[in-house]
């Protein structure tokens, strides 16, 4: 068993053992175990509140492994508008309802939720069911604790 309790910064170039494809939701979890495709187990020993993010390398306390997060494609709700501020609205109808979503300035995206998703139709967005990786925000109190 690997445990890992240090996230390194991130560097495209590192040499790393091996990866380790995980949910948004996985991502949240500071301390936990996963089997690996190989049989092997990783155990994340991290700061308690860490959020991992694509890409983050994480080192093993004997500082001689590292593996790279990467997010795994999960079923997701993208969301498209025809203008700006109707995909405006969407964002703040659904950030009245505290859930994880991501926001880019063409789509938003979130799990999927067939309450949501009607409310979301009803006020005319398009909405297409996919699997890809999900990068919820994260929310405000992270910015507060980890400034960028």
């Amino acid at each position: 068993m690997l445990i890992f309790t240090e996230r390194l910064p991130r560097n495209p170039d590192a040499v790393v053992t091996s990866t380790l494809a995980l949910t948004a939701q996985e991502r949240t979890r500071s301390r936990h175990s996963w089997e690996t495709g190989d049989g092997g187990v990783v155990l994340l020993r991290l700061p308690r509140g860490t959020v991992l993010s694509d890409g983050d390398l994480l080192q093993d306390e004997s500082q001689r492994t590292l593996i790279r997060i990467i997010a795994d494609p999960e079923p997701v709700l993208t969301v498209f508008a025809h203008t700006p501020l109707l995909l405006l609205r969407a964002a703040y109808h659904l950030g009245n309802r505290h859930i994880p979503i991501e926001i880019t300035p063409t789509y938003l995206r979130l799990s999927p939720d067939s309450v949501l998703q009607g409310m979301l139709t009803h006020m005319g967005l398009e909405i297409k069911a996919e699997i890809v990786p999900f990068h919820p925000e994260l929310g405000a109190y992270a910015y507060y604790h980890h400034p960028h």
